[in-house]
């Protein structure tokens, strides 16, 4: 037994060798369907994520068909028409990446490894061997949507899952196996989907991460016990480790062909050589030593979920359940005295694709009447209706941040109610047009106008809007501040005024001249230097009428005796502004 079994974690690698691929033909048999006008043909592969699991053949997804014309044309001109039953030949196609100047295969079918094609032969070479090959660019993007897209579907089993870029993923499944069957037959169930799906796809069950990994790529379909690492992995060659290809090359020169060849040696002879992140590497393969994943999405605070033998479709009972399931939540969280400040429901649809909606609290949660008018208003309002599809065979409700509820008096202090009722109303707006549009206004420590307010989301500062301390009027006085004061000023004209620091008699603002017939001012304001390094103008405000009763906010943007420019010695000239209009 390894002195690391205590507690040991269970790590499921995928790898999906020939995703690019995969992902290409998956996509082409799509278009061919919807051309043919049919909804659906037998082992058509079904999307696993989203709309569409493999994206769409974008401008990179160049198809380039390269095959000898002559030979084309004797083919076409002597074969007969396919008679039914009759499988269509397929030609080896490949994706192809720019490496060092040189195109070189990146990735193909298994046509074209019966063609005596592989990863990293050049182009070229390639057509030499192949003419009748069909040539496909690399697109790592639409590679990274779709295995982030496999990743979502795989978070029904587990909701650890970490890339293992460029083609795998990682689900820690230690505790959760026996929810489906146990470990073989989840490996099963994982592996399956994906081949039916029109992928290929390699398994493997291990206490640590890289061990796991190391055997998908030559003992697809293996499960390691405690303390068998070593074992398992001995006998695999060393570029199953997935270490630089300078390593590899180098352990091969040294006559270390397998991991066990390597394991025999001392472990700072292999550090001496090859590096200690090496020797790491290899001490995890050999269940030494582990190391964390990193999951895509923080583990929930709480989670619930009800899985369904039947799919669910009807929104009565869409709704039911995730009523159910926020009973059960709460309930949860009252043991520790804790409420939800977000939430997440996810919706598993029988297809794969997944679907999450999340709402946002003010004040900590803890009653299930609340969640279910959270969830209602947000999803009355999605502009993308929550589409069940043939059902949903898996809900989950999470609660991915929790608070300590206070205790409060509720009963004789009416601006605790008072609060709770605004909290409440702002969630539910907040639900329906999103929390970034629900604001409170904050004062700033600074004099420059447009800085001195900052709008933050109301459901995360509504008791510190509360308690803000504004700048109270003089009594009798007129009003500093406009009340409508602009996001940006906006230029006028302004064809003369009094120097140096006086106002305009006239100005144009969105051509049409007004003429000034009172004014205040002007309230000189200097920018920040110690924040903008000092290269903004001084700006001279002025509160001015109009002959029609108008009252505006106007600012010179600089001194007429001249503000020199930082890298100039020449002077900026003055520009006019108008920044906020009085009522």
């Amino acid at each position: 037994m390894s002195a690391y079994s205590v507690n040991r974690r269970r790590i499921l690698s995928l790898w999906l060798p020939r995703l690019p691929i995969d992902r290409i033909t998956r996509r082409l048999m799509q278009v061919s369907a919807a051309q043919a006008d049919a909804q659906r043909l037998d082992g058509l592969p079904l999307p696993l994520a989203g709309e569409d699991w493999d994206g769409s053949v974008g401008a990179n997804d160049t198809v380039r068909v390269e095959r000898a014309p002559t030979r084309i044309t004797s083919c076409d001109a002597m074969r007969p028409p396919p008679q039914a039953g009759e499988v269509k030949q397929v030609f080896p196609s490949v994706v192809v990446a720019k490496q060092h100047n040189a195109i070189l295969i990146h990735s193909l079918d298994e046509a074209a490894v019966r063609a005596g094609l592989s990863i990293g032969l050049p182009l070229a070479n390639a057509r030499a061997i192949c003419p009748e090959l069909t040539v496909y660019d690399a697109d790592e993007v639409a590679d990274r949507k779709t295995l982030e897209d496999i990743a979502d579907w795989c978070d029904r089993f587990t909701p650890l899952v970490a890339l293992d870029p460029p083609y795998g993923l990682y689900l820690d499944i230690t505790g959760c196996a026996h929810l489906f069957g146990g470990e073989r037959a989840l490996l099963q169930i994982v592996s399956g989907a994906l081949g039916r799906r029109g992928f290929a796809v390699s398994a493997a069950i291990a206490p640590t991460a890289i061990c796991a990994r190391t055997l998908t790529r030559h003992a697809s379909g293996k499960i390691v016990a405690d303390g068998g690492e070593a074992e398992a992995v001995s006998p695999l060659p060393v570029s199953a480790l997935g270490a630089d290809d300078a390593i590899t090359a180098g352990l091969r020169r040294a006559g270390l062909k397998t991991i066990g060849d390597v394991a025999s040696r001392g472990h700072h002879e292999i550090t001496a050589r090859f590096g200690a992140s090496f020797t790491a590497l290899l001490q995890q393969a050999l269940g030494q030593g582990d190391g964390p994943i990193s999951p895509r999405k923080p583990l929930p605070d709480y989670i619930v979920e009800k899985r369904f033998p039947d799919p669910v479709a009807t929104d009565t009972v869409i709704a039911l359940n995730l009523s159910a399931l926020a009973h059960m939540l709460v309930t949860a969280m009252d043991k520790q005295g804790k409420g939800a400040r977000k939430l997440e429901a996810s919706f598993f649809r029988t297809d794969g694709a997944v679907r999450t909606i999340t709402v946002e609290a003010g004040r900590p949660v803890t009653k299930p009447e609340v969640i279910d008018r959270l969830f209602r208003e947000r999803l009355e309002a999605l502009s993308d209706p929550l589409d069940p599809g043939f059902g949903f065979d898996l809900i989950r409700l999470s609660a991915s941040r929790t608070e300590i509820v206070v205790q409060q008096q509720r009963d004789l202090d009416a601006n605790v109610h008072d609060n709770d009722e605004l909290s409440a109303l702002i969630d539910r707006i907040a639900a329906r047009i999103g929390g970034k549009r629900v604001v409170v206004h904050l004062p700033e420590d600074t004099h420059i106008p447009e800085s001195a307010v900052q709008a933050v989301a109301a459901q995360h500062h509504l008791a510190a809007a509360a308690q803000a301390a504004w700048p109270e009027r003089i009594e009798g006085e007129p009003p500093l501040r406009p009340l409508r004061l602009f996001d940006k000023p906006e230029p006028i004209k302004v064809p003369f005024a009094t120097v140096p620091d006086g106002p305009p008699h006239q100005f144009t603002w969105r051509r049409v001249t007004h003429a000034v017939v009172r004014v205040e001012g002007p309230e000189r304001i200097a920018m920040e230097w110690w924040k903008q390094n000092g290269d903004g103008p001084t700006r001279d405000y002025f509160r001015i009428e109009d002959e029609a009763g108008l009252r505006f906010w106007i600012f010179r943007d600089g001194l007429y005796d001249g503000e020199p420019a930082e890298a100039e010695d020449e002077a900026v000239p003055p520009r006019w502004f108008v920044h906020g209009l009085f009522a």
